[in-house]
């Protein structure tokens, strides 16, 4: 498993996740990105039955494993529903159809389950999961004694939120973490040029095409010239530029969700009463002794 250490800095290491000594680290996930990937990670080997609660145990296992590796401050962000204001500026928006029904069976039984585990868990409903992602990274990135943000989810929109190496991005499937070099390397432009970027090349997972004839690296090398979509010369884009600006208000993620007033609300400070019950339900007890032997190895470090 990738984690993180205080040292990174390197675009797309491989690393190994500790307990800074400098300072915290904030571990941000993208709990929807993990459902997924744990369902259908389970049903290819499945022979075509879904365990009703495989997926949430799946995910409660990757976060519990993160914290006996030493993460302190954690939290996760899902998509309560699949829709938000992005679907009323764009019709082709993505949307919770075709779902499998398995799948979507399991949206709210995780976040119970990551509440009864202790977790920070903020279920979105207008917003998307990405936008609670970026509004905490910008949160987290406030307080001094927060040395590294890591958001960990392999989505593009996600690399406009790092800064340097100090906000980066954790791709678990490729085991590698992305610092500001390596969205560089990656995309071509800089962070902060990731919606003007996602804007031009478009985004099929989202919905929206971008422009055509641009592909990545024409729109490399146009935002490399012009910095962003709106200092672009009028006979560049031409009828297609407002067309792009709309497609970057959809890439732009928001940053302005109140989710905590201080980091250390992010702490993980052990389950919850409840957290027995949903182990038990879930089918999977193993996780009541694992989630009582963290928290009693986080107290002992703690003193």
């Amino acid at each position: 498993m990738l984690a993180l250490v205080a040292t990174v800095g390197v675009a797309g290491t491989r690393v190994v996740l500790v307990r800074s000594r400098l300072g915290v680290i904030v571990h941000l996930i993208d709990g929807t990105y993990e459902l997924f990937r744990h369902f259908y990670g389970l049903r290819r080997f499945s022979a075509g039955g879904d365990p009703p609660f495989g997926a949430v145990a799946g995910v409660l296992t990757t976060v519990l494993k993160m914290i006996e590796d030493g993460a302190t401050h954690i939290a996760v962000a899902t998509d309560h529903v699949i829709e938000s204001f992005r679907n009323e500026l764009w019709a082709g928006y993505k949307t919770g159809a075709g779902i499998d029904p398995a799948l979507r069976a399991q949206f709210e039984p995780l976040e119970a389950a990551l509440d009864a585990l202790g977790v920070a868990v903020w279920p979105m409903v207008e917003l998307e999961a990405d936008d609670a992602l970026a509004s905490a990274a910008a949160l987290a990135a406030k307080a001094a004694r927060v040395e590294r943000i890591c958001i960990w989810t392999p989505d593009k929109d996600l690399a406009q939120c790092v800064r340097e190496n100090r906000v980066v991005q954790a791709d678990r499937r490729r085991n590698v973490i992305r610092d500001a070099n390596g969205v560089r390397a990656k995309f071509g432009v800089d962070p902060i040029q990731i919606p003007d970027y996602l804007a031009l090349v478009g985004d099929s997972a989202d919905g929206y095409p971008g422009i055509a004839g641009i592909g990545p690296k024409g729109a490399a090398t146009l935002l490399s010239r012009h910095a962003k979509i709106e200092d672009f010369p009028s006979n560049v884009l031409g009828e297609q530029q407002e067309l792009a600006l709309l497609f970057k208000a959809l890439a732009t993620l928001r940053t302005d969700a109140a989710l905590f007033d201080d980091v250390d609300q992010l702490e993980w400070r052990g389950p919850t009463g409840p957290f027995a019950a949903y182990a038990e339900r879930i089918g999977h007890p193993a996780l009541i002794s694992r989630a009582d032997k963290a928290f009693t190895r986080a107290a002992q470090k703690s003193y």
